[in-house]
């Protein structure tokens, strides 16, 4: 019966993921928003920052996953500050 429930969005509504944690990385403002997926937090993540009075972002999603949204919080820090380091401080256009 919960198969069905689940297939036709029968059944109680998830609760929506916490709210988002931030993180300063070399002028750039993190943001970690993972979402769940399979019962497991997808990372994702928006980084941005301000360039010539004009606010920059980019919204990222990576394969790697966690069942508790606290670690899919620090793998999205974590990847982001890689983007970041490989970028050598460019936002893409």
């Amino acid at each position: 019966m919960s198969f069905l429930k689940k297939l036709f969005g029968g059944g109680k509504a998830e609760a929506p993921p916490q709210a988002a944690k931030t993180l300063d990385y070399q002028g750039y403002l993190v943001r970690a928003t993972p979402f769940k997926e399979n019962d497991r937090y997808q990372v994702c993540g928006v980084i941005s920052r301000e360039i010539d009075g004009a606010l920059e972002e980019e919204t990222f999603i990576r394969a790697d996953a966690s069942p508790l949204f606290d670690d899919a919080v620090e793998m999205t820090f974590f990847k982001a500050r890689q983007i970041i380091d490989l970028r050598g401080g460019g936002m893409p256009k």
